[in-house]
Protein backbone atom coordinates (compact mmCIF):
# COMPACT_ATOMS: atom_id res chain seq x y z
CA UNK A 1 0.00 0.00 0.00
CA UNK A 2 1.30 3.67 -0.84
CA UNK A 3 2.13 5.98 1.77
CA UNK A 4 -0.70 8.54 0.92
CA UNK A 5 -0.01 10.56 4.10
CA UNK A 6 3.67 11.49 2.88
CA UNK A 7 2.05 11.61 -0.77
CA UNK A 8 -0.34 14.39 0.46
CA UNK A 9 2.30 16.15 2.53
CA UNK A 10 4.81 16.39 -0.57
CA UNK A 11 2.54 17.38 -3.01
CA UNK A 12 0.37 20.13 -0.64
CA UNK A 13 2.96 21.34 1.63
CA UNK A 14 6.42 20.86 0.15
CA UNK A 15 4.68 21.11 -3.87
CA UNK A 16 6.54 18.54 -5.74
CA UNK A 17 5.96 17.06 -8.86
CA UNK A 18 4.66 13.90 -9.58
CA UNK A 19 8.07 12.82 -10.67
CA UNK A 20 9.78 14.00 -7.69
CA UNK A 21 7.26 12.29 -5.65
CA UNK A 22 7.73 8.55 -7.17
CA UNK A 23 11.63 9.24 -7.28
CA UNK A 24 10.99 9.75 -2.97
CA UNK A 25 8.58 7.67 -2.48
CA UNK A 26 9.90 4.87 -4.20
CA UNK A 27 6.27 4.55 -6.24
CA UNK A 28 5.24 4.29 -9.48
CA UNK A 29 4.40 7.48 -11.23
CA UNK A 30 0.96 6.07 -12.65
CA UNK A 31 0.50 5.31 -8.84
CA UNK A 32 1.05 8.57 -7.41
CA UNK A 33 -0.96 9.96 -10.43
CA UNK A 34 -4.64 7.99 -9.96
CA UNK A 35 -4.22 8.52 -5.84
CA UNK A 36 -4.12 12.50 -6.26
CA UNK A 37 -6.56 12.46 -8.95
CA UNK A 38 -8.90 9.93 -6.82
CA UNK A 39 -8.05 12.03 -3.70
CA UNK A 40 -9.23 15.45 -5.59
CA UNK A 41 -12.54 13.72 -6.44
CA UNK A 42 -13.15 12.53 -2.55
CA UNK A 43 -15.74 14.76 -0.71
CA UNK A 44 -15.09 13.07 2.14
CA UNK A 45 -11.56 13.58 2.67
CA UNK A 46 -9.50 17.29 1.92
CA UNK A 47 -6.31 18.70 2.92
CA UNK A 48 -5.06 19.07 5.72
CA UNK A 49 -5.97 15.99 6.79
CA UNK A 50 -7.85 15.10 9.96
CA UNK A 51 -5.41 14.32 13.39
CA UNK A 52 -4.82 10.62 13.89
CA UNK A 53 -6.12 9.61 10.38
CA UNK A 54 -4.15 6.67 9.13
CA UNK A 55 -3.18 5.15 5.30
CA UNK A 56 -5.77 2.95 5.69
CA UNK A 57 -8.14 5.23 6.71
CA UNK A 58 -7.10 7.56 4.30
CA UNK A 59 -7.60 4.46 1.63
CA UNK A 60 -10.83 3.72 2.82
CA UNK A 61 -12.34 7.48 2.89
CA UNK A 62 -10.94 7.83 -1.39
CA UNK A 63 -11.67 3.73 -2.57
CA UNK A 64 -14.04 2.41 0.00
CA UNK A 65 -11.54 -0.03 0.97
CA UNK A 66 -8.26 -0.51 1.84
CA UNK A 67 -5.98 -1.89 -1.24
CA UNK A 68 -4.63 -5.37 -0.90
CA UNK A 69 -8.10 -6.61 0.85
CA UNK A 70 -11.59 -7.96 -0.76
CA UNK A 71 -9.46 -8.75 -3.88
CA UNK A 72 -8.77 -6.90 -7.17
CA UNK A 73 -9.19 -2.82 -7.45
CA UNK A 74 -12.47 -2.34 -8.42
CA UNK A 75 -11.59 0.94 -10.08
CA UNK A 76 -10.55 -0.69 -13.61
CA UNK A 77 -12.45 -2.44 -15.80
CA UNK A 78 -11.94 -5.95 -15.73
CA UNK A 79 -11.28 -7.43 -18.89
CA UNK A 80 -13.10 -10.36 -20.77
CA UNK A 81 -11.11 -13.17 -20.73
CA UNK A 82 -12.99 -15.73 -21.95
CA UNK A 83 -13.55 -13.79 -25.38
CA UNK A 84 -10.26 -13.33 -25.42
CA UNK A 85 -8.90 -16.55 -25.20
CA UNK A 86 -11.70 -17.49 -27.78
CA UNK A 87 -10.27 -14.56 -30.07
CA UNK A 88 -6.71 -15.94 -29.67
CA UNK A 89 -7.50 -19.80 -30.05
CA UNK A 90 -9.87 -18.97 -33.53
CA UNK A 91 -7.82 -16.08 -35.50
CA UNK A 92 -4.66 -16.55 -36.91
CA UNK A 93 -2.11 -14.10 -35.29
CA UNK A 94 -4.14 -12.72 -32.79
CA UNK A 95 -1.76 -11.97 -29.58
CA UNK A 96 -2.33 -10.83 -26.11
CA UNK A 97 -1.29 -7.49 -27.39
CA UNK A 98 -3.66 -6.84 -29.99
CA UNK A 99 -6.28 -7.86 -27.63
CA UNK A 100 -4.88 -5.54 -25.02
CA UNK A 101 -5.56 -2.87 -27.34
CA UNK A 102 -8.65 -3.20 -28.43
CA UNK A 103 -9.84 -3.56 -24.53
CA UNK A 104 -7.72 -0.06 -23.82
CA UNK A 105 -10.24 1.00 -26.61
CA UNK A 106 -13.09 0.28 -25.84
CA UNK A 107 -12.45 1.44 -22.07
CA UNK A 108 -11.30 4.93 -23.64
CA UNK A 109 -14.91 4.74 -25.33
CA UNK A 110 -16.63 3.93 -22.40
CA UNK A 111 -15.22 5.92 -19.68
CA UNK A 112 -13.70 3.67 -17.53
CA UNK A 113 -10.04 2.79 -16.44
CA UNK A 114 -8.26 -0.15 -18.62
CA UNK A 115 -5.03 -2.01 -16.87
CA UNK A 116 -1.48 -1.17 -18.08
CA UNK A 117 -0.12 -4.59 -20.66
CA UNK A 118 1.72 -5.97 -18.08
CA UNK A 119 -1.14 -6.29 -15.36
CA UNK A 120 -3.76 -7.53 -18.22
CA UNK A 121 -1.10 -9.97 -19.08
CA UNK A 122 -0.58 -11.02 -15.36
CA UNK A 123 -4.49 -11.37 -14.92
CA UNK A 124 -4.70 -13.33 -18.00
CA UNK A 125 -2.32 -15.91 -16.79
CA UNK A 126 -4.16 -16.08 -13.23
CA UNK A 127 -7.54 -16.78 -15.22
CA UNK A 128 -6.34 -19.46 -17.03
CA UNK A 129 -4.60 -21.10 -14.14
CA UNK A 130 -8.22 -20.66 -12.22
CA UNK A 131 -10.38 -21.59 -15.17
CA UNK A 132 -8.26 -24.30 -17.39
CA UNK A 133 -5.82 -27.16 -16.53
CA UNK A 134 -2.84 -26.75 -17.69
CA UNK A 135 0.45 -28.98 -18.17
CA UNK A 136 4.07 -27.27 -16.81
CA UNK A 137 7.31 -28.62 -18.46
CA UNK A 138 10.36 -27.59 -16.48
CA UNK A 139 12.85 -26.73 -19.38
CA UNK A 140 16.14 -28.72 -18.90
CA UNK A 141 19.91 -26.80 -19.67
CA UNK A 142 20.52 -28.50 -23.70
CA UNK A 143 18.20 -31.19 -23.85
CA UNK A 144 15.95 -29.55 -26.15
CA UNK A 145 15.63 -27.62 -29.04
CA UNK A 146 11.82 -26.89 -30.10
CA UNK A 147 11.26 -25.96 -33.96
CA UNK A 148 8.26 -25.05 -36.24
CA UNK A 149 6.95 -22.70 -39.08
CA UNK A 150 5.63 -19.37 -37.86
CA UNK A 151 1.81 -19.06 -39.01
CA UNK A 152 1.83 -16.62 -41.25
CA UNK A 153 3.32 -16.08 -43.96
CA UNK A 154 5.15 -13.49 -45.96
CA UNK A 155 5.79 -12.32 -49.84
CA UNK A 156 8.83 -11.72 -51.20
CA UNK A 157 9.03 -9.19 -54.52
CA UNK A 158 11.96 -9.25 -56.90
CA UNK A 159 12.73 -5.53 -57.67
CA UNK A 160 13.27 -6.52 -61.08
CA UNK A 161 11.14 -8.98 -62.61
CA UNK A 162 7.82 -8.16 -59.99
CA UNK A 163 7.54 -11.73 -59.13
CA UNK A 164 6.56 -12.42 -55.84
CA UNK A 165 7.48 -15.66 -53.73
CA UNK A 166 5.82 -16.43 -50.57
CA UNK A 167 7.95 -17.02 -47.83
CA UNK A 168 7.47 -19.32 -44.88
CA UNK A 169 9.21 -18.56 -41.94
CA UNK A 170 10.93 -21.52 -39.92
CA UNK A 171 11.30 -21.25 -35.57
CA UNK A 172 13.68 -23.14 -33.34
CA UNK A 173 14.05 -21.80 -29.76
CA UNK A 174 15.93 -23.30 -26.53
CA UNK A 175 13.33 -23.29 -23.69
CA UNK A 176 15.58 -22.69 -21.19
CA UNK A 177 16.97 -19.67 -22.45
CA UNK A 178 14.26 -18.75 -24.75
CA UNK A 179 17.11 -17.93 -27.38
CA UNK A 180 15.02 -17.88 -30.61
CA UNK A 181 16.74 -18.77 -34.25
CA UNK A 182 14.02 -17.62 -37.08
CA UNK A 183 14.79 -17.80 -40.60
CA UNK A 184 12.51 -17.32 -43.63
CA UNK A 185 11.94 -20.24 -46.38
CA UNK A 186 11.33 -20.12 -50.23
CA UNK A 187 10.40 -24.00 -49.87
CA UNK A 188 9.41 -26.63 -47.02
CA UNK A 189 10.73 -29.55 -48.66
CA UNK A 190 12.89 -32.20 -47.48
CA UNK A 191 16.48 -30.37 -48.01
CA UNK A 192 15.50 -26.78 -47.34
CA UNK A 193 14.03 -28.19 -43.94
CA UNK A 194 17.87 -30.15 -42.97
CA UNK A 195 18.99 -26.76 -43.87
CA UNK A 196 17.34 -24.74 -41.78
CA UNK A 197 17.40 -27.11 -38.97
CA UNK A 198 21.55 -27.42 -39.37
CA UNK A 199 21.66 -23.16 -39.80
CA UNK A 200 19.58 -23.07 -36.07
CA UNK A 201 22.43 -25.32 -34.66
CA UNK A 202 25.15 -23.40 -35.98
CA UNK A 203 23.51 -19.66 -34.03
CA UNK A 204 23.20 -21.89 -31.44
CA UNK A 205 26.63 -23.34 -31.24
CA UNK A 206 25.79 -26.84 -29.89
CA UNK A 207 23.39 -29.81 -30.76
CA UNK A 208 20.91 -30.85 -28.01
CA UNK A 209 20.15 -34.00 -27.25
CA UNK A 210 16.30 -33.88 -28.53
CA UNK A 211 14.80 -31.69 -31.50
CA UNK A 212 10.63 -31.60 -30.57
CA UNK A 213 8.73 -30.73 -33.69
CA UNK A 214 5.84 -29.58 -33.60
CA UNK A 215 3.86 -31.94 -35.94
CA UNK A 216 6.15 -30.52 -38.88
CA UNK A 217 5.10 -32.68 -41.88
CA UNK A 218 8.53 -33.28 -43.21
CA UNK A 219 9.88 -34.64 -40.32
CA UNK A 220 6.96 -36.88 -39.53
CA UNK A 221 6.32 -38.66 -43.31
CA UNK A 222 7.06 -42.44 -41.97
CA UNK A 223 9.38 -43.14 -44.94
CA UNK A 224 11.58 -40.23 -45.41
CA UNK A 225 11.76 -39.14 -41.16
CA UNK A 226 14.72 -41.36 -40.71
CA UNK A 227 16.64 -40.18 -43.71
CA UNK A 228 15.73 -36.78 -42.70
CA UNK A 229 17.00 -36.91 -39.31
CA UNK A 230 19.94 -38.66 -40.26
CA UNK A 231 20.84 -36.66 -43.33
CA UNK A 232 20.55 -33.43 -40.16
CA UNK A 233 22.55 -35.82 -37.99
CA UNK A 234 25.58 -35.81 -40.79
CA UNK A 235 25.21 -32.06 -41.55
CA UNK A 236 25.91 -31.28 -38.45
CA UNK A 237 28.57 -34.22 -37.42
CA UNK A 238 27.11 -35.39 -34.16
CA UNK A 239 28.17 -38.65 -32.59
CA UNK A 240 24.60 -39.15 -30.93
CA UNK A 241 23.37 -42.30 -32.22
CA UNK A 242 19.33 -41.77 -33.81
CA UNK A 243 16.28 -43.18 -31.98
CA UNK A 244 16.07 -46.91 -33.82
CA UNK A 245 12.27 -46.73 -33.46
CA UNK A 246 12.21 -43.68 -35.84
CA UNK A 247 10.46 -40.63 -36.07
CA UNK A 248 7.78 -40.18 -33.04
CA UNK A 249 4.84 -37.95 -33.60
CA UNK A 250 5.46 -34.58 -32.73
CA UNK A 251 8.97 -35.73 -31.58
CA UNK A 252 12.32 -36.38 -33.31
CA UNK A 253 14.82 -37.74 -31.41
CA UNK A 254 18.65 -36.98 -31.48
CA UNK A 255 20.15 -39.15 -28.34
Amino acid sequence: MLDYKDILTKRYVLRLSLREIAEQTGAGKSGVHDFLKAFEKCDALEFPLPPGITNAGIAMKVYGKVPGEGGRDESYEYPDYQQVLKLMNERKNMTLQVCWDRYVKRCKAEEKKPYQYRQFCELFGKWCEENYETAHFTAVIAQTMEVDFAGKTFDLINRLTGEITPIVVFVAILPYSQYIYAEGMESTKEMQWIEVNNNALKAFGGVPAIVVCDNCKESLRRRSGNRCMRQLQAGRDCEQGLDPAGVEPGLCRMG
